[in-house]
């Protein structure tokens, strides 16, 4: 840090003042900081706040891999489950379209903001950041509305598996799907291309308007009725595998229980279904309480910011949107570690025995 200036020139006995040389000899003159902007030859453009080499590579590292990640674990999923008819299920109908939402999250919304997170600049145009902001809505609602309808339909499977494959079919699922990406696509455009999340805003609006800024303000009644669209399908998830939960405590106890032997024996195939119910459940609410983890603080943060006047600091809004991002790469690990089928379709994906003629019809649950 520099020391402030001192005056280059001394008084004299007649009061008058002469300059002094060796001050202005000796003093360090320090040309002061150029500032950096994101477009230099156009007026109105952002100041760009570089990170030094290190911070920078280690940067583009960490978001890179999480866009790569979240790309190439998704899609291997979607192959899985489109591939292999024994994986042709309304629920893992409803799994394969979650991975779609979280592929295309790592497609077109991660390479992007990893760009904007390190150079503190948009070079993509103004056109596209509003398709960025529509994209990274629509996906992120697409997600937990597919996870609302997951935790449903375990649920079913769960309290009452033999009845399950006639209550939840491919109709249904498909429904589900559709309802999913419809909400959340025909809701996030229309707000952001009405310009209705500005409304109140405009002076703030005006003075967020750079060249190279990519920046969406959203007023307090859509940043209250974005969290309602987030709070009420959590709220649904929580109280759907708390009395998941419950069932599954009670008929484990009902198990040990049982000591009539016929008993036992009438009931061993229905005990199996569940089993296998309970341990999907359990492994996709692993995956919802991931989502949850991800994406709570990015709301919370966006609901306090529009009421006490978007305080957040621009490192911590960095911070938390990425962990949000990243869910997108979590779920194929959480696959891949609690599903030994999916660990097997990977082998035969990534060593090309899928296109052999009949590897459609592998059994993925034989091992």
């Amino acid at each position: 840090m520099a020391s402030p200036a001192r005056p280059a020139y001394v008084a004299t006995d007649d009061n008058s003042f002469v300059w002094d040389q060796e001050i202005i000899m000796s003093e360090e003159l320090v040309p002061p900081t150029p500032v950096q902007l994101c477009y230099e030859n156009l007026n109105g453009s952002c100041i760009r706040n570089p990170y030094s080499p290190g911070p920078r590579l280690i940067l583009y590292a960490v978001f890179g891999f999480g866009a790569v990640l979240a790309v190439c674990g998704n899609l291997l999923v979607m192959m899985s489950i489109l591939h292999f008819r024994q994986l042709h299920s309304p629920a893992n109908f409803l799994v394969a379209s979650l991975a779609c939402a979280d592929f295309l999250v790592g497609l077109t919304v991660m390479p992007f903001s990893t760009v904007r997170s390190v150079e503190s600049c948009w070079y993509f145009g103004d056109s596209y950041c509003k398709f960025h902001s529509c994209f990274e809505g629509s996906f992120c609602y697409s997600s937990i509305f597919h996870l609302c309808f997951i935790s449903v339909d375990r649920y079913i499977a769960v309290s009452d598996p033999l009845t399950y494959p006639t209550r939840f079919t491919v109709s249904v699922s498909g429904k589900c799907i559709a309802f999913s990406w419809l909400l959340s696509i025909i809701y996030s455009f229309s707000l952001l291309y009405t310009g209705a999340n500005e409304a109140g805003l405009e002076d703030l609006v005006t003075a967020l308007t750079y060249v190279g800024g990519c920046q969406i303000a959203v007023n307090q009644s859509w940043v209250f009725i974005n969290f309602l669209l987030f709070f009420i399908p959590t709220l649904v998830m929580i109280t759907v595998y708390t009395k998941i939960f419950f069932i599954a405590k009670q008929q484990a106890q009902r198990i040990e229980r049982m000591s009539d032997q016929t008993a036992k024996a009438s009931d061993s195939y229905k005990d199996r279904v569940a089993k296998r119910e309970r341990k999907a459940a359990k492994t996709l609410g692993i995956a919802v309480a991931a989502f949850l983890l991800s994406w709570l603080p990015y709301f919370i943060d966006s609901i306090i910011d529009a009421f006490l006047g978007f305080i957040t600091p621009t490192y911590v809004y960095e911070i938390l949107v990425w962990i949000a991002y990243y869910n997108s790469a979590m779920n194929p690990l959480i696959y891949a570690f609690f599903y030994p089928w999916f660990r097997k379709a990977i082998r035969l994906i990534v060593t090309g025995r899928i296109l052999r003629g009949n590897s459609s019809g592998t059994n993925l649950f034989l091992e």
